[in-house]
């Protein structure tokens, strides 16, 4: 474990380490106070923790994205790139998720553009979704939460939104959880079979979903976008294919986590749930404390396109930054007593969902989602409680991510 003088590197800030597995914030209190800039020469990355420093680097749009503008010594942000290369990924359109101008806008805008107006329209089709998880559910008095609701209502509920035949579903389900193992420095070689498996299979999907659309027009989102693109929109169709494919991943993984985290969270605190079951309209505030307090991702990072200074500490043009999501949000210069959970706070600037060109664009579905999911859910299991509450809590070791393997619960 790293002492004041010798602040953790990166990788020790990850739930491979058994620290801050358990906590977090034991690691990243301490670094913030004493190591605001921290230089990890291993990683080759300058690794920042205060709110301030975050949220200005998340806002500066000159900054890059694309993790090939890092300079060689930045190995843990070129990881990517081998990683890309080992798939044979090399000189595959990539997602906007590590694009810059002017692909990013090129292909972000009519993104966007058809995905918010689906969400703006979707919430029937969600409470659909979430009605179905917890219908299955229905008479069973102790239950994988994590598997019957936070697992299958994002990735359902993006299948039909996409358009994916309810035939195909279990399909569309491995497949999802496959790609996911891409995300997984230490999968094993079975591991990575399924996800070239899947990503051989979901590319072989969507092109037909594509051609399908084009022949008959349905009301779904693959459709929006084969529109948009015969309408003008300078969107190739390995473009389309990559981006789907991303909305689908990031958002299944970080919103089933947002939905497991936000369960828990409100187990250990009932007084915070009972606030929830006495004003229902307090949900959307829930949602946001959630992702202060307990956010599904840790890291996102950047590129310096210019000669700059962060917190007084110069960094070069090429040089590699990572920021601290998760020790941004309990900085307590910004949030007052942000070790406490409270869905009534009046100050939520959060940056769990990033920020800048780059801030998440399925924010407002996962939003939509937990806020649906944690509200049915205590309606109908209004005496919900942890099956084992001295249980240690079964975090995944995925790194730069926290969800739960297991919520156990008792209805």
């Amino acid at each position: 474990m790293a002492d004041d003088d010798h602040p953790p590197r990166v990788l020790e800030l990850t739930p491979l380490n058994p620290v801050f597995r358990d906590d977090p914030h034991a690691l990243l209190r301490p670094l913030r106070d004493l190591h605001p800039v921290m230089r990890d020469d291993l990683a080759g990355v300058f690794f920042l923790s205060r709110h301030e420093d975050v949220r200005g680097v998340l806002t500066d749009l000159t900054l890059w994205r694309d993790p090939a503008k890092a300079e060689p010594a930045a190995v843990l942000t070129r990881r990517i790139l081998e990683e890309a290369e080992a798939r044979g990924e090399e000189d595959r359109q990539g997602s906007i998720l590590l694009m810059d101008d002017p692909d990013h806008a090129r292909i972000r805008g009519p993104l966007a553009q058809a995905l918010y107006k689906r969400v703006a329209r979707c919430r029937p089709l969600v409470e659909s979704v979430v009605k179905d998880a917890l219908d299955a559910l229905e008479g069973q008095t102790r239950f994988d939460l994590m598997a019957g609701v936070a697992l299958p209502i994002p990735i359902d509920a993006i299948a039909r939104i996409l358009g994916v035949d309810v035939t195909r579903l279990d399909e569309f389900r491995d497949w999802s959880e496959g790609l996911i193992q891409g995300l997984n420095p230490l999968r094993t070689p079975e591991q990575t079979q399924h996800m070239e498996r899947a990503s051989e299979a979901l590319i072989e999907f969507m092109s037909g979903m594509m051609a399908a659309r084009r022949a008959a027009p349905e009301d779904d989102l693959v459709t929006d976008m084969v529109q948009l693109q015969a309408a003008g929109a300078d969107l190739s169709d390995g473009d389309l294919i990559a981006n789907l494919i991303a909305l689908l991943v990031a958002g299944n993984l970080t919103t089933t986590d947002l939905i497991g985290n936000g369960v828990r969270l409100f187990l250990l605190n009932p007084g915070e749930l009972a606030k929830l079951k006495a004003d229902p309209s307090l949900i959307g505030a829930a949602v946001e404390e959630i992702l202060r307090y307990e956010p599904p991702v840790d890291i996102t990072g950047r590129v310096a396109s210019r000669e700059m200074e962060v917190g007084g500490c110069p960094i070069h043009k090429t040089q590699s930054i990572l920021v601290s999501l998760r020790g941004a949000n309990r900085d307590p210069a910004v949030f007052e007593d942000p070790d406490r959970f409270d869905i009534t706070r009046k100050k939520s600037p959060h940056v769990a969902f990033g920020g800048g060109a780059h801030i998440c664009i399925g924010a407002p579905l996962a939003r939509l989602e937990a806020q649906v999911t944690l509200t049915r859910l205590f309606e109908r299991f209004p005496d919900l409680k942890l099956a084992d509450p001295d249980e240690p809590p079964a975090w995944r070791t995925l790194p730069f991510f926290r969800g739960l393997e297991r919520l156990d619960v008792m209805a």
